[in-house]
């Protein structure tokens, strides 16, 4: 027995003398970087007034060193800031760097993202002062500028070299700040956040250093 025919299956006939609607172009990757990036930093101002609001309790939940529930403060630390003046010191290097990690791709930009956070955050943990409480962005800040002076040199990419060299000539002398400093200045967060910055940056340019080993090898014939 056969069953009646279901035009609905098979999608909607095309008009004759009409074309298919043409397929929704996605904004460009500078335009998305730019968003994300964007969104995150009105986010972290969404939280500090909602910290301000909670007479400043929301950050008590960062990283405090060897403490079970100081765990918890590796995911939360890097959204929570001290004041305002904390918040607004890290603004711009927020901006401008997350875009440029973003800028190789979102996918890759977030993995670098997702390594400095863990690695900052556990790092810290492990080696911050006892009876400390550390957050804010700088961790991802500090990462994010390890990882753009060092992903050329490991990938073996012009482009991105040059990106490091300017980089480090506007913000090289953040790096002052992996050095112990000032009290009430996490350096631990900003060495550590730096060192996932390198990690990232080398385990992401994998691909580029298989692809020259094999450039390197060239093609092999069997008799």
């Amino acid at each position: 027995m056969t069953s009646p025919f279901d035009s609905s299956r098979f999608g909607s006939p095309v008009p004759r003398g009409t074309s298919p609607a043409p397929a929704r172009k996605s904004k460009p990757l500078w335009l998305q970087s730019a968003i994300l990036v964007g969104t995150f930093t009105m986010l972290l101002y969404v939280i500090e007034i909602a910290d301000v609001a909670s007479d400043e309790r929301l950050e008590d939940n960062g990283v405090q060193p060897r403490t079970i529930d100081g765990l918890w403060g590796i995911l939360f630390a890097p959204v929570l800031h001290d004041d305002w003046a904390h918040l607004f010191a890290n603004t711009v290097p927020l901006l401008v760097l997350g875009f440029l990690v973003l800028l190789s791709g979102i996918a890759r930009g977030l993995a670098a993202t997702g390594i400095v956070w863990v690695v900052g955050g556990l790092g810290t943990w492990l080696t911050g002062g006892s009876y400390s409480n550390h957050i804010g962005a700088s961790v991802l800040i500090f990462g994010w500028l390890a990882y753009l002076l060092v992903r050329g040199v490991f990938a073996r990419n012009l482009g991105q070299i040059l990106v490091g060299v300017v980089v480090f000539v506007v913000y090289g002398s953040l790096l002052w700040g992996v050095l112990p400093s000032a009290p009430g200045v996490s350096w631990q967060g900003h060495l550590f956040g730096a060192v996932g910055g390198v990690l990232a940056a080398w385990l992401l340019s994998a691909d580029a250093r298989k692809q020259r080993a094999r450039k390197a090898v060239g093609p092999q014939s069997f008799g």
